[in-house]
This record gives C-alpha cells, structure tokens and sequence, in this order.
C-alpha cells in the first residue's frame, strides 16, 4: 500500500509517518520502481501501536525503547509496565501540586469576597494578594 493509504488505514496523517520514518520509529519502506513507498500491514499495525502508546501517555522516546525492544524479539511488557507506573506516579504528583494550588486559590477568592475594595490603598500590590500576617 502507498502512503495515504497507509494513513487512513492507521489513523494517522502522512507527515507524521515520514517523521516516524525520519526518527526510526518506523522501518523505511521498500520502494517502487517509480520511488513510491510501498507498505505492508506490519507498517500499519506498528503505527497503530504507536498512535495507541502515545494515548496512553509514553513519550516517543519511551515508545521507541519498546520498540526496540521487540525488534530485537525480546518481551516489553515489564519494561512498558514499569514506564506506565513512573507516568502514573508523575501524574499522582501532578494532582497533588494542583489541588495544593487550588486549596490556595480557594483561600485567596475567600478573602478577596470579604475585603472592601475601597480599603486597597497600596499602589504597588492588590490586597487580595497581599501577604497576610
């Protein structure tokens, strides 16, 4: 199958195969005798473990290491479970520092609803924001 084809049947554009292409993420094709690409269904099936890898959180780089992986016939699914806890644990840590930020913006609306804005004298600072003593 030529490129578009492929992309349609992987969900992805064409750009984004030859860029995959370029970074080795996808083996180069075998050519026409005209220079056209010409794919098989592995190409397909390699580009929707991609497209569903990336769904999933990894970073291309950390898809390529899977990848690897397998092209040198080895199992991945320790290695892949043990980049999927890290992005869990990163996103864990994420929600925490953002329900800490919004515990802290909670406080701060509270206070700017019980101010009087006609006291807001400093020129320099809003005393909504104003560190608080």
């Amino acid at each position: 199958m030529r490129i578009g084809e492929l992309a349609a049947r992987a969900d992805v554009t064409t750009k984004t195969i030859r860029y995959y292409e370029s970074i080795g993420l996808l083996n180069p094709p075998d050519r026409t005798p005209s220079g056209y690409r010409e794919y098989g269904e592995p190409a397909a099936e390699r580009l929707r473990f991609i497209r569903d890898a990336q769904a999933s959180g990894l970073t291309l780089a950390e898809i390529q290491s899977v990848l690897e992986l397998k092209d040198a016939g080895a199992r991945s699914c320790g290695h892949t479970a043990s980049l999927l806890e890290r992005h869990l644990a990163d996103l864990d840590a994420q929600i925490e520092r953002l329900q800490s930020a919004r515990s802290e913006l909670v406080e701060l609306a509270s206070r700017a609803a019980e101010l009087d804005p006609q006291a807001c004298t400093d020129p320099n600072r809003c005393q909504v924001i104003a560190a608080q003593h």
